[in-house]
């Protein structure tokens, strides 16, 4: 297709991508459990500005700036494992009511919607990801309209997962809306995981 090389490969391997949890994933499932599907996919929209912004950056040289300026890199690194670590504290500290029967105030969508490209915007090494993932499914001499099929592909595949989590999310929201302190163990579990994501990621810059 185009001058994409190994078309049914490259698809495999986006969805792979996805499948891997990361912190856009507990993003969107904590936005849906909250505040429904609408709440779920305005964080999905978040997730996807995100990383088309890291593609576009990507294919524009910002990795070989990076990789000219270590300290730029590395500072973005420590910020974004920095503020991983701010959400997830954010999410452990959020007072939950344990009551299914007592709702909680309501945000407003575009409050996920920044939460998640936020999220996403802080993890750097996605633009190298995106730098040594293009590469290998391109064929020699191929166009710049062959960039712009693969970011849309990434971009489609990724919401179309995305979104059917969403779905998934809510209906399994649903049904744990009516045990007592499930939203609140969700809450938790998010904020663990956002704090572990930061960590492994301070570590990973070390």
């Amino acid at each position: 297709m185009v001058e994409i090389q190994n078309y049914t490969s490259f698809v495999a391997a986006i969805f792979v991508f996805q499948v891997v949890p990361g912190a856009g994933t507990f993003a969107i499932l904590n936005a849906t459990a909250r505040d429904g599907i609408a709440a779920g996919l305005s964080a999905v929209v978040g997730t996807l500005v995100g990383d088309f912004l890291f593609m576009v950056a990507a294919l524009a040289g910002l990795a070989a700036v990076m990789n000219a300026n270590p300290i730029l890199f590395h500072a973005l690194q420590w910020f974004g494992a920095a503020y991983l670590c701010w959400m997830g504290l954010q999410f452990l500290r959020a007072p939950v009511a344990d009551d299914p029967a007592c709702v909680e105030p309501r945000k407003a969508a575009r409050v996920y919607f920044r939460q998640a490209c936020s999220i996403s915007l802080t993890n750097p090494k996605v633009v190298l990801f995106f730098v040594a993932f293009f590469p290998l499914f391109l064929r020699a001499g191929a166009s710049n309209a062959t960039l712009v099929v693969m970011m849309v592909h990434v971009t489609v595949l990724s919401f179309l997962y995305q979104a059917g989590l969403v779905l998934v999310g809510n209906a399994v929201a649903s049904r744990l809306k009516t045990i007592p302190s499930a939203r609140k163990i969700a809450t938790r579990l998010a904020g663990i995981a956002l704090l572990g994501l930061g960590a492994r990621l301070a570590i990973d810059n070390r």
